[in-house]
């Protein structure tokens, strides 16, 4: 079988149109009528992907040895790993498009949050692919001032945006394209910090342009996690919050997790600080997966390096 390339490459390559499509049938016929366009779409996605496939076999299979199962039935259950992820779509739609009820979403660690950003200065958050980050746009919603900007590494950020604010201009949600963290990149989150914003970084996922990584454990084997959103906190200098949005019982439950008030060190120390920050991320990243691994959205091979 080829091997997959760069995650970059493979599981996130939706376009616009695509985007816009899904809107469309997402505001014509609400949950029921995208629920039936995307199970076949994503049923044959999981039959002719056979590397997105063996990922998520993949996944399961170090999920039951971490757990002390037998590995079995792994087709079946990334079968419904698949279908798990065509449900995340359709919430994602709904947390953009504004149409989650109020009674769906739950908070934890809001209070502390808007806390910190009642002293005048932002925050950085840390998400990952597990569950649908997405939905703490709930947040801006019960929070007017509250104004949240996500880096993506797509080259479409800025079409997002308009197609955003077309289906819903009172977004708060400000998509900015990244593919590393340079100089340039650091003041202009610096000054979204100043001014009160909330920056989300994903922390699970290797470097789109090959910047440094650190090796942490994860289900019981060494997976290469990137340095970059940890050299951002030292360098924004603000509270830093593991960010966790998992589905349970059809209740969308938004973890804010106090990670760091803000990470510091010395030319001597600077690496293994970010290598302790990494591996304590990886902890609480498990801890989460274990909780709800049906919502682990990576379909690529985790535990070895990606190559773009």
């Amino acid at each position: 079988m080829k091997a997959a390339g760069h995650w970059a490459q493979i599981g996130e390559s939706t376009c616009v149109w695509g985007m816009r499509l899904l809107f469309g049938v997402f505001r014509y016929g609400g949950r029921p009528l995208l629920q039936a366009f995307l199970y076949p779409v994503v049923s044959y996605y999981w039959l002719s992907h056979p590397n997105a496939r063996q990922a998520s076999r993949e996944f399961w299979r170090r999920l039951a040895i971490f757990n002390g199962e037998r590995p079995e039935h792994l087709s079946w259950r990334s079968w419904r790993h698949f279908i798990a992820f065509a449900n995340a779509i359709i919430d994602k739609m709904a947390a953009w498009a504004d149409a989650l009820p109020a009674d769906a979403v739950e908070f934890q660690g809001r209070e502390r949050l808007l806390a910190d950003l009642g002293r005048g200065r932002g925050a950085l958050l840390l998400a990952c692919h597990l569950g649908n980050p997405e939905v703490c746009r709930v947040m801006a919603r019960r929070d007017p001032n509250v104004k949240i900007n996500v880096l993506v590494h797509t080259k479409h950020a800025e079409r997002f945006n308009r197609l955003l604010a077309r289906y819903n201009p009172a977004s708060a949600l400000n998509l900015l394209q990244v593919t590393e963290i340079d100089a340039g990149v650091a003041m202009r989150l610096a000054e979204k910090i100043e001014q009160g914003e909330l920056v989300v970084i994903a922390a699970d996922r290797t470097p789109v342009g090959g910047g440094r990584i650190a090796w942490a454990d994860f289900l019981g084997a060494p997976a290469p996690l990137p340095q970059g959103p940890f050299v951002l906190a030292g360098l924004l200098q603000c509270p830093v919050y593991g960010l966790f949005c998992i589905n349970q019982a059809g209740r969308h439950r938004i973890i804010f997790e106090p990670f760091s008030d803000g990470l510091t060190w010395t030319r001597a120390n600077r690496d293994a600080v970010i290598h302790a920050a990494v591996r304590r991320y990886a902890e609480r990243l498990q801890h989460h997966c274990l909780a709800a691994p049906r919502q682990w959205f990576n379909f690529y091979d985790f535990w070895r390096v990606q190559k773009c």
